[in-house]
């Protein structure tokens, strides 16, 4: 059932440039998401020109100074791992260059939006991202808002980070937005970029189901490092496995007047929103706090009961 073109096992999606994973829109398919992981060995630097895309720098591991061609510097601090702590990040506009460069070494997410606005680059403070606890029970998740609709101003650009405990469903119950509906549904396209705690032997699971005829079918075993994309269906459950806490990140971006997430359960498992309030939240959680009370830029355009899928 997994499918090649959507599952981008680790190592398989490095392309031409200096990225352990590179998806464009032009590899994907589709019109609008980025996602590019970069690894710095100490005193590395990288440049790179933003094109018609806005992005954000991300560390996974590790911390970087951040450059901009028009004379901005951005001093990330970053964390030791997904696993550790939230992270400061970095917002890029379209139509620059930028130079990402860290004594130290690490890893870093870039996730990017084709977009027409060019908005002021910026840094993005780790005690601006909201930390939220989603679900309860087995379904119970955490989920760092650090650019989500409503939290941090990009043209088109919606990224969040989700961390699952071992044994946990995440994604839960499936959901899709891949037509637009106004005030009920989004058409977003999405990037899942997965890291699973254990070293080589961590793995979880990655279901999505059509929502419509020859739509996207996948069921994969992931590990750190592998991809997922996803242009339309029924997305989930995120499957982590027991004993493995497994992150991923998320980055999507669609055609929509509006940035906002709006999503649609699968009539089959929405039944399943009903039953939180009745379990505690897992304990487990959250794996790490938010750093300080949580500072938002621009108003929320979703709807509260629409933002509790993922």
């Amino acid at each position: 059932m997994t499918s090649a073109k959507h599952h981008l096992p680790a190592g398989t999606a490095t392309g031409d440039g200096p990225y352990a994973v590179d998806v464009t829109p032009g590899r994907a398919g589709w019109r609008y998401s980025s996602l590019r992981i970069l690894t710095l060995l100490p005193g590395g630097s990288h440049t790179f020109p933003t094109g018609d895309s806005e992005w954000i720098v991300l560390p996974l591991s590790g911390g970087c100074t951040v450059a901009t061609d028009s004379g901005e510097t951005f001093e990330l601090h970053g964390r030791d791992s997904v696993f550790a702590a939230v992270t400061d990040f970095a917002y890029l506009p379209r139509d620059a260059r930028a130079t990402v460069t860290s004594p130290a070494g690490g890893r870093f997410a870039l996730t990017g939006a084709r977009c027409e606005r060019r908005l002021p680059a910026r840094y993005g403070p780790a005690s601006g991202v909201p930390v939220e606890l989603r679900g309860t029970g087995n379904c119970s998740r955490q989920v760092n808002n650090f650019a989500a609709a409503g939290v941090f101003a990009c043209d088109r650009l919606i990224a969040v980070e989700v961390l699952t405990p071992g044994g946990n469903w995440s994604s839960y119950p499936p959901h899709k937005h891949d037509e637009h509906r106004p005030g009920l549904e989004s058409e977003l396209e999405e990037i899942y970029y997965f890291e699973i705690a254990g070293g080589d032997t961590g793995l979880g699971y990655q279901r999505v189901s059509p929502s419509r005829e020859r739509g996207t079918d996948v069921l994969a075993e992931v590990r750190s490092g592998d991809a997922v994309l996803i242009p339309d269906g029924w997305h989930g459950p995120s499957m982590a496995a027991p004993g493995h806490d497994m992150y991923y990140l998320n980055v999507m971006a669609g055609p929509g007047a509006e940035r906002e997430w709006l999503i649609c359960d699968h009539p089959d498992h929405a039944w399943i929103r009903g039953t939180w309030p009745e379990q505690p939240v897992d304990p487990r959680l959250p794996l790490y706090p938010a750093r300080e009370e949580p500072i938002r830029e621009e108003p929320a355009r979703q709807e509260p009961a629409q933002g509790e899928a993922r």
